[in-house]
């Protein structure tokens, strides 16, 4: 029997209720638990996919509200790194804190808001790469990002972009970013407007070590949620070679995590 690919879903979220959840433009997720998440990847397997490791990333919903994902990555183990929300506020001691519970990255919500405005981007994201490594997630619409926009996100020092940058009229801004050396991650096909497999396979063709692959679970506000198949679709469109990278390797440098693990 055929290995099957192993996995780093480079963007998951975990909702526990016994967390604060904050109601975000009339939404309110349902839980989504440890065990939840554990019990969905069961049927992975059965299109060739094995997760082992991956990145919770804090919602709108979730606020600045660090206590959940401390919980999460403590239950799900140290192949699992956390992608927070902070205010700029926020003290190097506590940002050193964090970076010692697991987290590895500061995420952007230009999207749905709950996070650090794009004003405090250069300054923010510089620092907490300064201070601990960690890398800067955006959740934009590439069709927002201007010329002035681009540049400065390209010239952070490591920056990743969710969900394909959400449309095709943004994919030729999004390349050009790729070029340049920012990370995207082939996330929440339920969600974009765009065909994933032609936007992986630019993507790759532009850079093979940018994309990373990830289940957007539960798809909190998705038209529809995850479905195993979307993994197919990108395993489809690259070489076994490409797909070991961007199912596996390019997420584990990224993120941190001991690609041989």
């Amino acid at each position: 029997m055929t290995e099957p690919q192993k996995a780093f879903d480079a963007h998951l979220h975990i909702i526990d209720p016994d967390h604060p959840l904050i109601e975000n433009n009339g939404y309110l997720p349902d839980p989504f638990t440890v065990a939840d998440y554990r019990a969905r990847l069961q049927s992975l397997p059965d299109v060739g996919v094995a997760i082992a490791g991956g990145a919770v990333v804090s919602g709108s919903f979730q606020g600045f509200d660090q206590g959940y994902l401390i919980a999460a990555l403590r239950e799900l183990g140290p192949n699992y790194v956390g992608v927070t929300q902070l205010p700029d506020g926020t003290t190097d001691d506590q940002i050193q804190r964090l970076d010692e519970a697991g987290v590895k990255a500061l995420r952007f919500n230009i999207a749905r808001g709950g996070s650090a405005t794009l004003e405090a981007l250069d300054a923010f994201a510089r620092r907490v790469h300064d201070l601990v490594g960690w890398h800067a997630e955006l959740y934009i619409d590439a069709r927002t990002i201007d010329a002035d926009l681009a540049d400065r996100i390209a010239s952070l020092p490591a920056v990743s972009i969710d969900h394909l940058g959400m449309h095709e009229d943004g994919l030729s801004t999004l390349l050009r970013l790729v070029e340049r050396g920012v990370k995207v991650k082939a996330t929440g096909f339920g969600r974009v407007e765009l065909d994933p497999a032609e936007v992986v396979r630019r993507i790759v063709d532009t850079d093979p070590s940018a994309l990373m692959v990830g289940t957007d679970l539960p798809s909190t506000r998705a038209r529809r949620p995850f479905a195993d198949t979307d993994f197919t679709k990108i395993r489809d469109a690259l070489s076994p070679a490409e797909a070991d990278a961007a199912f596996w390797s390019n997420a584990a440098k990224f993120y941190g995590i001991d690609s041989d693990t």
